[in-house]
C-alpha cells in the first residue's frame, strides 16, 4: 500500500513516455526549438538543422541515458535508483512501442538534417556522432551496462 501517493505505479517512471500525448509533445517541442533556432538571424539553414539534431539528442542523451534515479519515492527498495530512465522505461521490457518512437525519433530527425544539409561532410560528420551518442545506449545488449565504469554508481 502507497500511502500518500496519488498513483497506483511502483514507479512512475515506467509510463510516463505512454501517457496522453507525451509522444505529440515530444514532436512540438522538437519542432518548436527548430524554430527557434530558425528565428536567429546569423544561423543559416543547414546550422540550424545541425544545431536542433545535436542539441535534441544531448538532451536525450542527459535526460535517458545519464541521469538514474527517479523523482519519486517508490516502494521499490531503491531498485529504481541505479537504472537510467531508458532502463525504467516500461519495466526494462525491449521493443515496446515508446521504446521504438525514442529509437526511430533522432533516425528521422537525422534524416531531415542530412537532407536539409545537402550532405555537407562537416554536418554530416557532427550528425552521424551526435546519433550515434544516443543510438548506441539503446541498444538491448547494454542493458544495465557501464562502459568503462562510467555512470556506475
Amino acid at each position: 500500500m502507497n500511502v500518500g501517493v496519488a498513483h497506483s505505479e511502483v514507479n512512475p517512471n515506467t509510463r510516463v513516455m505512454n501517457s496522453r500525448g507525451m509522444w505529440l509533445t515530444y514532436a512540438l517541442g522538437v519542432g518548436m526549438l527548430h524554430i527557434v533556432l530558425l528565428s536567429i538571424p546569423f544561423f543559416s539553414v543547414p546550422v540550424a538543422w545541425t544545431l536542433t539534431n545535436v542539441i535534441h539528442n544531448l538532451g536525450m542523451y542527459v535526460f535517458l541515458h545519464a541521469v538514474k534515479g527517479t523523482p519519486f519515492e517508490t516502494p521499490d527498495q531503491g531498485k529504481a535508483r541505479l537504472l537510467t530512465h531508458w532502463e525504467q522505461l516500461d519495466y526494462g521490457v525491449q521493443f515496446t512501442s515508446s521504446r521504438k518512437f525514442f529509437t526511430i525519433s533522432p533516425i528521422i530527425l537525422y534524416f531531415l538534417t542530412s537532407f536539409y544539409t545537402k550532405y555537407d561532410p562537416t554536418h554530416f560528420v557532427l550528425n552521424t556522432a551526435s546519433l550515434l551518442t544516443v543510438l548506441i545506449p539503446k541498444l538491448p545488449q547494454l542493458h544495465g551496462v557501464r562502459i568503462f565504469g562510467i555512470n556506475k554508481y
